[in-house]
Protein backbone atom coordinates (compact mmCIF):
# COMPACT_ATOMS: atom_id res chain seq x y z
CA UNK A 1 0.00 0.00 0.00
CA UNK A 2 1.48 3.66 -0.46
CA UNK A 3 1.18 5.68 2.29
CA UNK A 4 1.70 9.55 1.61
CA UNK A 5 2.50 10.93 5.36
CA UNK A 6 2.72 14.23 6.38
CA UNK A 7 2.03 16.40 9.95
CA UNK A 8 2.37 20.10 11.25
CA UNK A 9 0.75 21.85 8.49
CA UNK A 10 0.31 24.88 10.76
CA UNK A 11 -2.02 26.08 7.97
CA UNK A 12 0.44 26.53 4.99
CA UNK A 13 -1.85 26.94 1.84
CA UNK A 14 1.46 25.76 -0.24
CA UNK A 15 2.30 22.63 1.74
CA UNK A 16 -1.71 21.66 1.99
CA UNK A 17 -1.71 22.33 -1.61
CA UNK A 18 1.28 20.44 -2.39
CA UNK A 19 -0.02 17.23 -0.19
CA UNK A 20 -3.59 17.25 -2.20
CA UNK A 21 -2.00 17.12 -5.58
CA UNK A 22 0.46 13.97 -4.06
CA UNK A 23 -2.79 12.28 -2.82
CA UNK A 24 -3.93 11.61 -5.95
CA UNK A 25 -0.83 9.21 -5.99
CA UNK A 26 -1.38 7.50 -2.49
CA UNK A 27 -3.81 4.72 -1.45
CA UNK A 28 -4.37 6.04 2.38
CA UNK A 29 -3.08 9.53 2.94
CA UNK A 30 -1.79 9.92 7.36
CA UNK A 31 -1.71 13.06 8.74
CA UNK A 32 0.33 13.13 12.29
CA UNK A 33 -1.06 16.28 13.66
CA UNK A 34 -1.18 19.69 14.17
CA UNK A 35 -3.11 21.37 11.50
CA UNK A 36 -3.82 24.90 12.72
CA UNK A 37 -2.14 27.10 15.44
CA UNK A 38 -2.66 27.13 18.84
CA UNK A 39 -6.11 25.71 18.71
CA UNK A 40 -7.16 28.85 15.73
CA UNK A 41 -8.29 27.73 12.34
CA UNK A 42 -8.87 24.42 12.28
CA UNK A 43 -12.04 24.78 9.40
CA UNK A 44 -9.84 26.31 7.74
CA UNK A 45 -6.81 23.81 7.73
CA UNK A 46 -9.74 21.40 6.52
CA UNK A 47 -10.81 23.31 3.64
CA UNK A 48 -7.72 23.15 2.93
CA UNK A 49 -6.97 19.77 2.59
CA UNK A 50 -10.93 19.36 1.08
CA UNK A 51 -9.47 18.36 -2.32
CA UNK A 52 -7.91 15.14 -0.89
CA UNK A 53 -10.24 11.70 -1.98
CA UNK A 54 -8.46 8.98 -0.66
CA UNK A 55 -8.61 7.40 2.42
CA UNK A 56 -7.59 9.80 5.43
CA UNK A 57 -6.44 8.79 9.09
CA UNK A 58 -4.73 11.46 11.32
CA UNK A 59 -4.10 12.15 14.69
CA UNK A 60 -4.55 15.53 16.67
CA UNK A 61 -1.20 17.42 17.10
CA UNK A 62 -1.18 19.59 20.69
CA UNK A 63 -2.61 22.67 18.55
CA UNK A 64 -5.91 20.68 17.96
CA UNK A 65 -8.05 18.47 20.52
CA UNK A 66 -9.15 15.03 19.48
CA UNK A 67 -12.95 16.91 20.19
CA UNK A 68 -12.30 19.30 17.69
CA UNK A 69 -10.46 17.51 15.02
CA UNK A 70 -13.07 14.89 14.85
CA UNK A 71 -15.80 17.56 14.64
CA UNK A 72 -13.68 19.46 12.08
CA UNK A 73 -12.99 15.85 10.11
CA UNK A 74 -13.71 15.80 6.38
CA UNK A 75 -15.86 12.89 4.72
CA UNK A 76 -13.55 9.98 4.90
CA UNK A 77 -11.40 11.35 7.44
CA UNK A 78 -11.03 8.85 10.50
CA UNK A 79 -9.45 10.37 13.83
CA UNK A 80 -8.06 8.29 16.28
CA UNK A 81 -6.49 9.30 19.68
CA UNK A 82 -6.16 6.01 21.69
CA UNK A 83 -7.48 3.94 19.01
CA UNK A 84 -7.07 1.79 16.17
CA UNK A 85 -8.30 0.88 12.65
CA UNK A 86 -8.15 -1.74 10.00
CA UNK A 87 -7.79 -0.48 6.76
CA UNK A 88 -7.30 -3.07 3.39
CA UNK A 89 -5.60 -5.12 5.74
CA UNK A 90 -3.37 -2.80 7.58
CA UNK A 91 -3.81 -2.48 11.37
CA UNK A 92 -3.29 1.27 12.47
CA UNK A 93 -3.27 2.60 15.87
CA UNK A 94 -3.14 6.20 16.94
CA UNK A 95 -1.99 8.77 19.75
CA UNK A 96 -2.31 12.44 19.20
CA UNK A 97 -1.33 15.23 21.78
CA UNK A 98 2.33 16.34 22.81
CA UNK A 99 3.56 13.51 24.92
CA UNK A 100 5.06 14.24 27.62
CA UNK A 101 3.54 18.28 28.63
CA UNK A 102 5.11 20.98 26.77
CA UNK A 103 6.01 24.05 27.82
CA UNK A 104 3.59 25.96 25.53
CA UNK A 105 0.43 27.20 28.10
CA UNK A 106 -3.14 26.37 28.29
CA UNK A 107 -3.68 25.74 24.83
CA UNK A 108 -1.43 23.19 24.16
CA UNK A 109 -3.37 19.62 24.55
CA UNK A 110 -0.88 17.32 26.26
CA UNK A 111 -0.13 14.19 27.89
CA UNK A 112 1.47 12.87 31.04
CA UNK A 113 3.89 9.80 30.33
CA UNK A 114 1.38 7.53 32.40
CA UNK A 115 -1.61 8.98 30.20
CA UNK A 116 0.25 8.13 27.41
CA UNK A 117 1.03 4.75 28.63
CA UNK A 118 -2.53 4.09 29.69
CA UNK A 119 -4.01 4.51 25.84
CA UNK A 120 -1.18 3.35 24.38
CA UNK A 121 -1.70 -0.43 26.52
CA UNK A 122 -4.89 -0.85 24.43
CA UNK A 123 -3.11 -1.69 21.09
CA UNK A 124 -2.13 -5.24 21.24
CA UNK A 125 -1.02 -5.40 17.14
CA UNK A 126 0.09 -2.62 14.61
CA UNK A 127 1.21 -1.79 11.51
CA UNK A 128 1.74 1.71 11.61
CA UNK A 129 2.01 3.04 14.56
CA UNK A 130 0.93 7.47 14.54
CA UNK A 131 1.95 9.58 16.93
CA UNK A 132 2.22 13.39 16.69
CA UNK A 133 5.51 12.69 19.37
CA UNK A 134 8.72 11.64 18.45
CA UNK A 135 9.38 8.24 20.35
CA UNK A 136 12.09 9.19 22.76
CA UNK A 137 15.46 9.62 20.82
CA UNK A 138 14.00 9.41 17.20
CA UNK A 139 13.69 13.11 15.49
CA UNK A 140 13.48 14.40 18.49
CA UNK A 141 16.01 17.33 19.11
CA UNK A 142 14.84 20.48 19.12
CA UNK A 143 17.22 23.35 18.37
CA UNK A 144 18.69 24.03 21.58
CA UNK A 145 19.78 20.52 21.83
CA UNK A 146 17.05 19.17 23.80
CA UNK A 147 15.41 15.72 23.68
CA UNK A 148 11.84 15.97 24.07
CA UNK A 149 10.24 12.72 22.54
CA UNK A 150 8.18 10.40 24.29
CA UNK A 151 9.28 7.61 26.93
CA UNK A 152 5.99 5.77 26.74
CA UNK A 153 5.75 6.49 22.63
CA UNK A 154 9.25 4.59 22.51
CA UNK A 155 8.27 1.63 24.85
CA UNK A 156 5.03 0.98 22.90
CA UNK A 157 7.14 0.82 19.37
CA UNK A 158 9.56 -1.84 21.69
CA UNK A 159 6.68 -3.87 22.44
CA UNK A 160 4.88 -3.99 19.45
CA UNK A 161 7.30 -3.47 16.87
CA UNK A 162 5.47 -1.83 13.81
CA UNK A 163 6.17 -1.55 10.39
CA UNK A 164 6.38 2.18 10.28
CA UNK A 165 5.89 4.82 13.07
CA UNK A 166 4.84 8.25 12.04
CA UNK A 167 5.42 11.46 13.69
CA UNK A 168 5.96 14.92 13.89
CA UNK A 169 5.92 17.64 16.33
CA UNK A 170 9.50 18.58 16.48
CA UNK A 171 10.21 21.05 13.17
CA UNK A 172 13.88 20.72 13.97
CA UNK A 173 13.85 17.14 12.86
CA UNK A 174 11.38 17.28 10.32
CA UNK A 175 12.93 14.57 7.29
CA UNK A 176 14.55 12.13 10.17
CA UNK A 177 14.67 8.49 9.39
CA UNK A 178 15.31 6.20 11.99
CA UNK A 179 14.80 2.63 13.22
CA UNK A 180 13.70 1.01 16.08
CA UNK A 181 14.19 -2.94 16.12
CA UNK A 182 12.90 -4.08 12.80
CA UNK A 183 10.51 -0.63 12.72
CA UNK A 184 11.17 2.23 10.45
CA UNK A 185 10.77 5.64 12.28
CA UNK A 186 9.95 9.10 10.59
CA UNK A 187 9.44 12.63 11.16
CA UNK A 188 7.58 13.37 8.33
CA UNK A 189 7.24 17.13 8.62
CA UNK A 190 4.66 18.65 6.04
CA UNK A 191 6.15 18.25 3.01
CA UNK A 192 4.69 15.10 0.89
CA UNK A 193 6.42 11.65 2.06
CA UNK A 194 5.63 8.54 0.56
CA UNK A 195 6.23 5.28 2.05
CA UNK A 196 5.00 1.69 1.04
CA UNK A 197 3.66 -0.75 3.46
CA UNK A 198 2.51 -4.29 3.31
CA UNK A 199 -0.38 -6.17 4.43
Amino acid sequence: MKILAFSDLHLSAAHATALVTASAQADLVIGAGDFCNGRQGLDQAMQMLDGIKTPFVTVPGNAESADELRAAALPGMTVLHGEGVEIDGLQLFGLGYGVPETPFGGWSCDLSEAEADLLLERCTQVDILISHSPPKGQGDVTSQGHSVGSKSVFKAVQRLQPKLVLFGHVHDCWGFRGRIGQSLTANVGPEPSFFEVTP
